[in-house]
C-alpha cells in the first residue's frame, strides 16, 4: 500500500500507534501503583495485585495477537470499500476533526451495540469482568472481538471518503485516551465534564450498581451520552462497585475470554425454544437470559420472553 499524506506525516504506519504509546501506558501505570501504595484504605478497589495485573496484560496480549491477525483481512476490506467511496475528501487539518467528530459519534453507537446486544457483549464482558478499577484495566481485552465483527461499525466511514488508514489512526488515539480514564484517583475535572468522557464518567460506566448499568458509552466525547440519555454523573453516595452482574471469580484467560459464550450457545440450545427466542437470546439484551433462567427454573412458560423489550 502506497503512504498517504498520515503515514508521511507520522513518520510510521498508523496501525503502530497504540504500540508506539506503549511506553506512556506503563510510566502511567507505575506512577499509579506509587500512588496508590500510601492510599489503599481510601481506593480498596483500585489496588494493584499481581495476579489481577498479570491477568490483565495476558488479555492485552492475546487481544493484541487477534487484532494484528484479523488487521490483515480489514484493511483489505477497508480499502475495498474506500476503492467505492462517496467522496473525495482532502487530507487537511479541517478533515481530520470532522474525522475525529464523526469517529467518535460511531464509537458511541459501537460502545452501545456492545452493551445491549448479547452477540457483542461476550466479548465486551471481559472488559468488564475485574472487581478492580486501575490503569490496568484498560488493558482488560477479548480476543474475539474480531470475531463478532467490531471492523464493521468503522465501515461506513470509510465510505463515506475517509482514507482507511486515518480511520485507523483515530480510532487508536480514541483508545489510547481511554486508557487514562480507567483510574480511581483523577476526581472530577470541572466544566470538562461536560464535554468530554472523564475518570468520573468511566468509573460510573463501569459500575455494576442499577443506577450505573448501561450508562455512558462515549468515548472522547460525552455528548452523546447527553443526547442520547444515556448519561450518568458519579454519586458520591453510590461509589461504584466494579464488575459483572454475574460475576465470574477466576483469573483463567480462556475462561474470561469464552465464559458468555459458553453461556450463550447453552441458552440458545434449551430444548422447547423457537426460532425467535433462540436469536432473541443471541441478538437480543443480555438480560433476555437471566429472564429464561429464572423461568426456566421456577418451571414458568417461555412466552414470556416475548413480552421482554431492550432498555435505551
Amino acid at each position: 500500500m502506497s503512504p498517504t499524506p498520515l503515514t508521511d506525516l507520522l513518520g510510521f504506519d498508523p496501525h503502530l500507534v497504540t504500540l508506539a504509546l506503549a511506553p506512556a501506558f506503563f510510566l502511567a501505570m507505575a506512577g499509579e501503583w506509587w500512588h496508590l501504595r500510601g492510599n489503599q484504605q481510601r481506593y480498596p478497589s483500585a489496588g494493584y495485585t499481581w495476579v489481577d495485573t498479570i491477568s490483565n496484560m495476558t488479555l492485552a496480549g492475546l487481544y493484541q495477537a487477534s487484532d494484528v491477525i484479523a488487521a490483515l483481512l480489514t484493511i483489505v476490506v477497508y480499502n475495498a470499500f474506500f476503492d467505492v467511496r462517496l467522496f473525495d475528501i482532502p487530507f487537511n487539518g479541517w478533515t481530520i476533526l470532522m474525522l475525529f467528530v464523526v469517529q467518535d459519534f460511531v464509537y458511541y453507537w459501537f460502545h452501545r451495540a456492545h452493551h445491549r446486544i448479547r452477540w457483542f457483549w461476550c466479548s465486551h464482558v471481559v472488559h468488564h469482568s475485574s472487581e478492580k478499577l486501575n490503569l490496568s484495566t484498560a488493558f482488560r481485552q477479548s480476543i474475539t472481538y474480531p470475531i463478532t465483527g467490531m471492523w464493521l461499525f468503522w465501515l461506513p466511514i470509510v465510505l463515506i471518503g475517509f482514507p482507511p488508514e486515518s480511520v485507523i489512526f483515530v480510532v487508536a488515539m480514541s483508545l489510547a485516551y481511554q486508557f487514562f480514564i480507567h483510574t480511581q484517583v483523577v476526581g472530577k475535572l470541572g466544566v470538562l465534564e461536560w464535554f468530554f468522557n472523564t475518570p468520573s464518567h468511566h468509573r460510573a460506566h463501569h459500575g455494576r450498581n442499577p443506577i450505573y448499568i448501561d450508562r455512558n458509552y462515549g468515548g472522547i466525547l460525552i455528548i452523546w451520552d447527553r443526547l442520547f440519555g444515556t448519561f450518568v454523573e458519579e454519586q458520591e453516595d453510590h461509589q461504584p462497585d466494579y464488575g459483572i452482574p454475574r460475576q465470574i471469580h477466576t483469573h483463567n484467560p480462556v475462561a474470561l475470554n469464552f465464559h458468555e459464550w459458553k453461556d450463550m450457545f447453552r441458552d440458545v440450545c434449551l430444548p422447547g425454544l423457537s426460532l425467535k427466542q433462540r436469536l432473541r437470546l443471541m441478538f437480543g439484551p443480555p438480560e433476555v437470559a437471566n429472564d429464561v433462567r429464572g423461568n426456566r427454573s421456577q418451571g414458568e412458560s417461555m412466552e414470556r420472553v416475548k413480552g421482554i423489550e431492550p432498555s435505551s
